[in-house]
């Protein structure tokens, strides 16, 4: 069942230059119980989105299914369903973790017990045992994104918006938030999640999209969307002066998993379906004709190649 549904939707700026389309038209579905990703480089219309859907930005066109309730129609039940991690966070430094839990416990309307059960049970599960007490000025970048995660989650949400939770962090705080999204997606939790960092979409997302100047250019898992690419890539290292690499290129070209073979110096490249069942018959095709490798690879396709095939342009450099 979806929890977020968009047709059309679209958002644009007036400035001094004329009018901005920061997002054209999006139409996007969002299932229960998934993290879906929404991959693209800064300026791209993925915080606008966001924005959107979390109702701190009208829509200039379209229309939107937030949490079961009209996003235009119904902006305040919408509120009462999700939760909303900003950039730049909402912790206030000069209370503690767990006071900062009580008190947006307390915004929701959750009674005063009920908000401290609430705070105790989150500083289990984000583990801020340690830390929970210290005022929040003394965090460090992973402990205040956690406290920030926490407050999210305060009201118990059945959606919540993570924009871009892990820049700046180092990568053992990266990781260590990686595992508190898994967690919340496995007790029921919706994220929806704006990142830029191809790592980080690839190893949390059950599904993405990916957006480039306002327009989502794909959709689908990160696995269906690398398989589009190309297939995956065996690279062959073969000796030259013996005429072993253009007897290699001949015969593999005639294989049917093969769909391309480039050829760079002393290495054959080869775009097949299925690296893990075209390696043992690469390996067969050439030992039956005494062809001997000095070296062999696979390579998966990662989410800039599909990027890169969509676009044109490379999401490393864009995000760069």
């Amino acid at each position: 069942m979806a929890i977020i549904e968009t047709k059309g939707l679209s958002k644009s700026f007036k400035t001094r230059r004329g009018l901005v389309e920061a997002v054209k038209s999006v139409d996007m579905t969002v299932d229960e119980g998934e993290i879906f990703g929404f991959l693209g480089p800064n300026g791209a219309g993925k915080t606008t989105t966001m924005r959107m859907l979390s109702t701190l930005m009208q829509p200039t066109g379209g229309q939107a299914t937030v949490a079961g309730h009209d996003l235009l129609q119904e902006p305040a039940r919408v509120r009462e369903n999700i939760g909303y991690v900003s950039q730049a966070g909402g912790v206030d430094i000069s209370m503690s973790g767990r006071e900062n839990l009580v008190l947006q416990a307390r915004l929701y309307r959750v009674n005063q017990a009920t908000a401290k059960e609430r705070a105790q049970e989150l500083i289990v599960a984000l583990q801020m045992e340690d830390f929970a007490d210290r005022s929040a000025k003394t965090y460090s970048g992973g402990q205040k994104r956690r406290l920030d995660i926490g407050l999210g989650m305060a009201h118990r949400p059945p959606l919540l918006f993570l924009d871009e939770p892990t820049t700046g962090l180092d990568p053992q705080s990266r990781a260590h938030l990686w595992e508190e999204v898994r967690k919340l997606r496995n007790e029921g939790t919706t994220i929806f999640l704006t990142t830029h960092y191809l790592d980080e979409a690839d190893a949390l997302c059950d599904r993405l999209c990916i957006i480039d100047n306002g327009v989502i250019v794909t959709e689908g898992t990160p696995d269906t969307l690398k398989h589009q690419v190309a297939g995956d890539v065996v690279t062959l290292g073969l000796e030259t002066h013996n005429g072993a690499l253009m007897q290699a290129q001949a015969l593999l070209g005639k294989q049917s998993f093969v769909r391309e073979i480039q050829v760079d110096k002393d290495v054959l490249r080869l775009y097949v379906e299925r690296g893990e069942t075209a390696l043992p018959q690469i390996l067969r095709v050439l030992d039956g004709a005494g062809i001997a490798l000095q070296t062999i690879a696979l390579a998966r396709p990662s989410l800039d190649d599909v990027f890169l095939r969509q676009t044109g342009r490379s999401l490393r450099e864009q995000a760069a």
